[in-house]
């Protein structure tokens, strides 16, 4: 039996997570789990899984969970709740959907402690990727990518020499406007941007689907994960969502993992890995699912943010902790309607334009959390003056 940790547990990944758990009681045990402010379902979570240890960042949340929390199973509260469990628990593999950010710290923690890191936080590789996978190495900590299309990478690349690879090809569905006039996109709405054509997701990731910054951020993420340059990382438009990423070796061959867009399948192979384990619930073939499989390169007048990747993996140093905090503020203000769809890449590529010292490649992770912040603050003023809001 399997020890797990999931952190973000009330959200996408971490109640995905659950399903899983709950389908195969003698394969994983749930030993801790950690949300942001969901008190409700943490508890009913705890009240089904039993686990040692819980953590919940929001600290007026905390105090209303612990007033229904059994005794024997342990809280941990405040911002650094995730970070704290993955120190603390005692496990074998931690899922970790925490969004964002915040997801770095808990990152190093888990690596640092030799465990395996079944990592759908992309932040974590974007902003401090070199850093986390010297800690993998060192450590003997593997990472297991969730995310669909690095765990399809990863699924291609088994028994494969690393050398042989020509290039990488990440799939992405064109998010919720593919299809809408270039035009008016200046019009859209958040509620138009997260009409996502094929997956349920975040409110974030489903607006970066639609800026396709979401592929931006993969492309920073394999660079890291398989140690690929800018040139060998390409995007295609896949609007089916059933090939999830491709590898195209020197030898003109190409390998490609399919399966129905549910991350049920990305977070199985995680849990398992090295295994394969039966599951008569997830779909195989299906040919009226498979019938028609379309590819298109993107449109980079549509999708003027999918540039910034490459950028950053050029750049190095803090370039990737700079464009996704950048990416998080503004997208925020997006949603809550104070600028439009399109200064989403706009604000991005200013902030990352901005003037700052050079960090190292490797820098440690407080250093590039540093970097996080003061984005964060730039971002913010970018998105101030454009509205008009008085210094």
């Amino acid at each position: 039996m399997k020890k797990l940790i999931s952190l973000g547990s009330t959200g996408s990944i971490g109640t995905q997570t659950l399903d899983l758990v709950r389908a195969a009681p003698d394969l994983y045990q749930l030993v801790g789990l950690c949300a942001h402010s969901d008190w409700k379902a943490l508890a009913d979570q705890v009240k089904e899984f039993r686990p040692a240890v819980v953590g919940m960042a929001d600290e007026e949340a905390a105090d209303r969970l612990r007033e229904v929390l059994p005794k024997e199973v342990a809280l941990l509260c405040g911002i650094d709740a995730a970070e704290e469990l993955a120190e603390q628990a005692d496990y074998d593999l931690c899922v970790h959907g925490v969004v964002g950010a915040a997801g770095v710290k808990p990152s190093e923690r888990v690596l640092r402690r030799g465990k395996t890191l079944a990592l759908a936080n992309k932040e974590s590789l974007v902003v401090a990727g070199a850093y986390l996978m010297e800690l993998s190495r060192s450590n003997d900590a593997p990472i297991l990518p969730v995310d669909s299309e690095h765990a399809a990478i990863y699924q291609c690349l088994q028994g494969e020499d690393r050398k042989s690879v020509r290039k990488i090809l990440l799939t992405a569905s064109g998010g919720a406007l593919r299809d809408r006039p270039l035009d008016e996109l200046k019009s859209v709405q958040p509620k138009d941007a997260l009409r996502h054509p094929t997956w349920t997701m975040g409110q974030r990731i489903t607006i970066d689907s639609a800026t396709l910054m979401n592929k931006a951020l993969e492309i920073i993420e394999a660079h890291h994960l398989y140690d690929l340059t800018a040139d060998q990382v390409e995007v295609v438009i896949h609007r089916q969502s059933v090939v999830h990423s491709m590898v195209e070796f020197h030898d003109g061959s190409v390998i490609a993992q399919m399966s129905p867009p549910d991350m049920r399948g990305p977070i199985q192979f995680a849990l398992n890995h090295p295994h394969r384990v039966e599951n008569p619930s997830f779909r195989g073939f299906d040919l009226e699912l498979y019938r028609e499989l379309t590819f298109s390169a993107p449109d980079l007048e549509r999708y003027p943010a999918l540039e910034l990747g490459y950028r950053c993996i050029r750049q190095g140093g803090d370039s990737g902790a700079v464009l996704n905090a950048s990416d998080e503020v503004a997208v925020a203000a997006f949603l809550a309607q104070e600028i439009g769809f399109q200064d989403i890449a706009r604000i991005n590529r200013s902030v990352l334009d901005s003037p700052r010292s050079p960090v190292p490649a490797q820098a440690s992770s407080t250093a590039l959390l540093s970097s996080d912040a003061d984005a964060r603050v730039q971002a913010r003023r970018t998105i101030d003056a454009l509205i008009g809001v008085p210094k």
